[in-house]
């Protein structure tokens, strides 16, 4: 920023209104070059009371004008699209935020996120000591020392019922003898087979809390991950918070796309259409428009407002749009009216004041304060401060506003120079 401050200080003059100083004034002679030319200007134009006048006006030269890419353009009325403006805030799509709960219930042992971190797919968000997979283990180690004994009891009753058999064959004890011995062996068969089925489902369900065999004992430690790539909305966790798998700890969004909800009155439903093209503006980048879609239009309507949510989608690749962010949708209609406009970047924003820079000679432009109204496709409305026939900057116009910017901070640095030391 500096540089191309520097370098439009040493190709643009900018005067003070009524007391015009040149480069030969300062000097007493022709500068050799633009550079030496900007520098003596720049010299002069600090000497001049008339601060205020300087602030809305530039002086170029018709040569510098073509190497900076100056254009202008006559303003003359133009058929312009009726759109609709509405106000709304930046919000998280449904299917992009996702709700991060613990699987079980524990105690919260370190949180490693805070609100506002970008969070890759699967970053731990915090670590607890998981109380039920410790107790799913612990059950888990019971059963298996069960299991044990039922094999130990099996292979007793077993032996059992094969001698009982053996003695069955050859009438040494009665039939009846040798079928219980075998029901008993097949009541501890299956006992076994009821026991390895419970060892399945607690494994099963410590497999869900990620705990593998090596690691799980009575006191589990895990980590709550995050479920997706996003940034971190709402964290509701503190070492020592005892959670269960209803309680909400974190909420991650994705918004590299994201909604502009709205409310648009009922008498103006008719204006708007689900994939209707959108202008979304907001106050932190007045300079910069995002473009949208309409993609919901909500199926109700407000009984107490009248009004019926509608929902703009719109790329956020930058992150430059933040959740609950206050912005402007304009809606694009199929009806045009005419008005007078000029290009949208020949509207520049100088000290919280729209302006354009109206082209009064050869090489003077002045700053003019317009205020702005439809958006019509490249085009803006002007509803103050131009009249048909004016000539304004199109290309090149944020050059003009960089350059009378550095000018000013030019003049103010001299002027401090100057005040007197107490």
């Amino acid at each position: 920023m500096h540089v191309l401050a520097l370098g439009l200080m040493l190709s643009v003059l900018v005067v003070a209104c009524g007391g015009r100083k040149t480069a030969q004034d300062a000097e007493g002679a022709a500068p050799e070059s633009a550079e030496s030319a900007a520098k003596a200007t720049a010299g002069a134009a600090a000497d001049d009371d008339d601060d205020d006048a300087s602030k809305d006006h530039v002086e170029i030269a018709p040569d510098i004008q073509k190497r900076l890419g100056i254009g202008v353009t006559a303003v003359t009325p133009e058929p312009l699209a009726v759109s609709l403006r509405v106000t709304g805030s930046v919000q998280p799509i449904e299917g992009r935020l996702a709700h991060v709960r613990p699987l079980a219930r524990g105690r919260i042992l370190d949180v490693l996120a805070q609100v506002g971190d970008h969070v890759t797919r699967g970053q731990a968000l915090a670590r607890f000591d998981n109380i039920e997979s410790g107790e799913l283990a612990a059950q888990r180690e019971s059963a298996r020392a069960d299991l044990a004994r039922l094999r130990v009891q099996l292979g007793t009753a077993t032996r059992q019922a094969d001698r009982a058999r053996r003695l069955a064959e050859i009438g040494a004890v009665p039939q009846r003898e040798y079928e219980a011995s075998l029901g008993e062996q097949q009541q501890v068969e299956a006992s076994i087979r009821a026991q390895e089925s419970a060892i399945a489902g607690l494994e099963q369900r410590l497999r869900r809390f990620g705990t593998s065999e090596a690691t799980a004992d009575a006191s589990s430690v895990a980590t709550i991950a995050s479920p997706l790539a996003g940034v971190l909305v709402r964290a509701d966790a503190a070492p020592g918070d005892v959670v269960d798998a209803s309680t909400e700890l974190f909420a991650v969004a994705d918004i590299s796309r994201v909604y502009v909800q709205a409310h648009v009155f009922e008498k103006d439903l008719g204006k708007v259409r689900q994939g209707q093209a959108a202008t979304v503006t907001v106050d932190a980048y007045p300079d910069q428009r995002f473009a949208g879609t309409v993609a919901v239009i909500g199926g109700t309507v407000d009984p107490r407002t009248r009004t019926v949510p509608v929902r703009v989608e719109v790329a956020n690749a930058d992150a430059r749009l933040k959740l609950d962010m206050f912005a402007r949708i304009d809606l694009a209609t199929d009806v045009t009216q005419p008005g007078l406009a000029v290009r949208r970047e020949a509207v520049q924003t100088l000290e919280g004041r729209q302006v354009v820079f109206v082209k009064s000679g050869d090489t003077d432009f002045m700053v003019r304060e317009v205020d702005t109204g439809r958006l019509s496709g490249p085009l803006v409305e002007i509803t103050r401060g131009l009249t048909a026939g004016d000539v304004v900057v199109t290309a090149g116009a944020f050059k003009l506003k960089s350059a009378l910017l550095a000018g000013t901070l030019a003049d103010d640095d001299d002027d401090d120079a100057k005040e007197p030391q107490r």
